[in-house]
C-alpha cells in the first residue's frame, strides 16, 4: 500500500520537529548488519535517552529545507539512520562511536552540533567529550569540595588536642 502525500506530510513535519528540538544529530549507516545486532544498538541508544531510528532520506531531506541542518542533506544518501537526544548532545555520538569502533559495517556519516556539520572525525570527536551527567557529576564535586575540606580543618583542631590529651595520660600513668 502506497504512503499517501499527507501521510509523507506528518512525517516531514514531525521530522523537522525532531531536529529543531535536538541537541546534535549523528547520521549513521547499518547495512549489513544483523537485526538482532540492530536491535542491541537500539537498546544502548533507548537507555541512554537517545532515539534512534532509519529515515528515508527524500523526506528527511524535505524536513531539513529552510532550516540551519539544511548543509546536512547531501549526507541523507544510502542507507541512513538518525540519532538524536533532547537532553544531552554527547551520548548519541558516544554510543555511536563506541558501536562504531566494534563493528565495521556500522558506518558513522556525520553530524550536526550547534550550527556546525561534523564528519565522521568531528563525531568522535565529539564523543570524546563528558555527557551531561558526567559534567554535573564534575561540578557537584567542585562545589562540595571547599566546604568538605573546611570540615576537616575545623576538626583537626579537636582531633589533635585529643591526640595530645591522650598522650599526656598516657604520659602521667606511666610516671605514677
Amino acid at each position: 500500500m502506497p504512503v499517501r502525500r499527507a501521510q509523507k506530510e506528518d512525517v516531514v513535519a514531525k521530522l523537522r520537529d525532531e531536529f529543531g528540538q535536538a541537541k546534535s544529530i549523528i547520521l549513521t549507516s547499518h547495512a549489513g548488519i544483523k537485526v538482532n545486532e540492530v536491535n542491541e544498538l537500539r537498546s544502548q541508544f533507548r537507555a541512554e535517552g537517545v532515539t534512534y531510528s532509519v529515515v528515508k532520506n527524500t523526506l528527511a531531506k524535505r524536513a531539513l529545507e529552510g532550516t540551519d541542518m539544511e548543509v546536512l542533506a547531501d549526507s541523507f544518501s544510502g542507507t541512513t539512520a538518525i540519532a538524536y537526544s533532547y537532553e544531552d548532545a554527547v551520548s548519541p555520538a558516544k554510543i555511536a562511536s563506541k558501536y562504531a569502533e566494534k563493528n565495521d559495517k556500522f558506518v558513522l556519516k556525520g553530524g550536526y552540533l550547534d550550527g556546525t556539520v561534523l564528519d565522521a572525525d568531528g563525531v568522535d570527536q565529539l564523543a570524546k567529550m563528558p555527557t551531561k551527567d558526567e559534567l554535573r557529576a564534575t561540578l557537584l564535586r567542585t562545589f562540595i569540595a571547599g566546604p568538605t575540606n573546611f570540615v576537616r580543618l575545623l576538626n583537626a583542631v579537636p582531633t589533635q588536642m585529643l591526640h595530645l590529651l591522650n598522650a599526656r595520660k598516657k604520659d602521667i600513668d606511666e610516671a605514677a
